[in-house]
């Protein structure tokens, strides 16, 4: 067992953003990572994180744990059917202990790839592995120092893991903080970015995706193509571009050495918080345009349209049914909800329950994944057949990525509106959710639409060279 004090201290955050911080400490702290809420709309949801300096972490990759820890000890164990990935975050987190103020915000942070369904369900994934930068299938990481921004309070905590008779450091970390300047890097395309696939290709799994709907196989399943941008110089500009041209709920960028995940999500894969469980479905998206009557037309259209509303409540139940295998009183807590964000209107439920005094949070939320909105229904028949039809494994795109706490509380956000950078490319994906109704064409061009705001992010990126 490692046994850590927190070491804390507050400052005004009114000077200070999540960004500013970024880079003034990141060069000194690589592998870093940076969690944060810009479209919130509740007090709770209003928090943003800087974590630096891992001092340990669990990753699982092509079916092997593998556990690094403080003192430099490492283990590796196959996952196996007495050993389940759940089993294997369960056994990392337990092994520390952390007392001390604010040590409820301690935990780990990382991500789960849309590939580690192969290990909660008999699906083949098709293996691919880079020469160079290779991602694990799961990796969370601890760090030693964690910057908790109250957007609500404008004030930002320092946390430092202190071990046993060890001094604090805290003060190295302020000094970068109240640094004035910082450096900045310059991004440049590399030619023009390419798809995977070629459009007749994506509609032609788009009529297979159709064919199986007809055929009782599934009643949806979701289908997505790939893009990849080669170039230059720092991704970071592009994560700065994405977070102003579409401000999301969750907004991340993870440095993991020798690749980088970054995104804009809107979607909570699962949220735990003491003993109640939460997914929040979105199904249903319009484009919000600022005019009060235009937007209002395109609730009614979401709320009116018969697609819309059949795909919507398939993925409730999807959601009520996931829930039900580890919680009780699983109920709808809100229901077809428009929530209006900077630049959209989604229709948003969510359905919860309290989980049963024996099951642990991180069984409840591997038994969650992948979320429905990203697979189908029935999930596992529309993920076997997902991996028939896209050429290639998914890698992050539709899995989850976020926070899991040493307590327990877990919040994860689905990887969607992301990239993935490694070995100078971009990699940047979306999906359709296919039915039995839907047409080739239409839905090319709502995937095409989703990498809107994706595409748009490296164009200003690029366009800011020298800034």
């Amino acid at each position: 067992m490692y046994q850590y004090q927190t070491e804390t201290k507050k400052i005004m955050g009114d000077l200070h953003s999540p960004v500013s911080i970024y880079l003034k400490v990141r060069d000194t702290f690589p592998r870093s990572a940076l969690l944060e809420s810009s479209d919130y709309h509740a007090n709770q949801d209003s928090i943003s994180y800087v974590a630096l300096n891992p001092i340990a972490h669990v990753e699982v990759n092509r079916g092997v744990c593998t556990s690094s820890f403080p003192d430099g000890r490492e283990e590796q164990r196959e996952l196996s059917e007495d050993f389940s990935i759940s089993d294997a975050l369960i056994e990392f987190t337990g092994s520390f202990k952390v007392s001390g103020d604010q040590n409820e915000q301690c935990g780990l942070f990382g991500y789960t790839t849309f590939n580690c369904v192969q290990y909660t369900e008999n699906i083949n994934i098709r293996e691919s592995k880079e020469a160079r930068n290779d991602a694990p299938d799961m990796l969370y990481i601890l760090y030693k120092y964690l910057l908790v921004f109250d957007h609500f309070s404008d004030e930002v905590t320092m946390i430092e893991l202190k071990g046993e008779s060890e001094d604090s450091s805290l003060h190295k970390v302020e000094s970068l903080i109240n640094r004035r300047d910082f450096a900045t890097y310059n991004f440049s395309r590399r030619g023009e970015a390419f798809s995977t696939i070629t459009d007749e290709r994506f509609m032609e799994s788009v009529r297979k995706g159709v064919q199986h709907c007809m055929r009782g196989d599934v009643f949806q399943i979701v289908l997505s193509r790939r893009f990849v941008q080669p170039f230059a110089g720092d991704d970071f500009k592009v994560y700065r571009a994405l977070r102003t041209i579409n401000p999301s709920p969750y907004l991340f960028y993870f440095d993991f050495g020798g690749y980088r995940i970054f995104g804009s999500s809107p979607e909570t894969h699962c949220k735990i918080e003491g003993s109640r469980i939460s997914i929040d479905p979105i199904a249903g998206t319009t484009k919000r345009t600022g005019n009060y009557q235009e937007d209002m037309k395109g609730v009614e259209f979401l709320l009116g349209d018969p697609k819309e509303n059949a795909e919507h409540v398939m993925l409730v139940d999807l959601a009520r049914n996931d829930l039900s295998r580890n919680a009780r009183e699983v109920e709808i807590e809100f229901f077809k909800e428009p929530q209006f964000y900077s630049h959209v209107i989604h229709l948003v439920s969510r359905v919860g329950g309290e989980l049963y005094p024996d099951r642990h949070p991180l069984k409840a939320f591997f038994d969650t994944f992948p979320a429905g909105t990203l697979s189908g229904a029935p999930k596992v028949r529309a993920m076997q057949l997902i991996s028939e039809i896209e050429p290639h494994n998914r890698g992050a795109y539709g899995g989850c990525i976020g926070f899991i706490g040493l307590n327990g509380n877990i919040n994860q956000a689905i990887t969607i509106r992301t990239f993935v950078s490694r070995n100078n490319e971009l990699w940047y994906q979306a999906g359709a959710g296919i039915v039995s109704q839907s047409d080739d064409a239409y839905e090319l061009q709502e995937v095409n639409s989703k990498l809107g705001a994706l595409k748009k992010a490296i164009d200003k990126a690029a366009a800011l060279y020298n800034s």
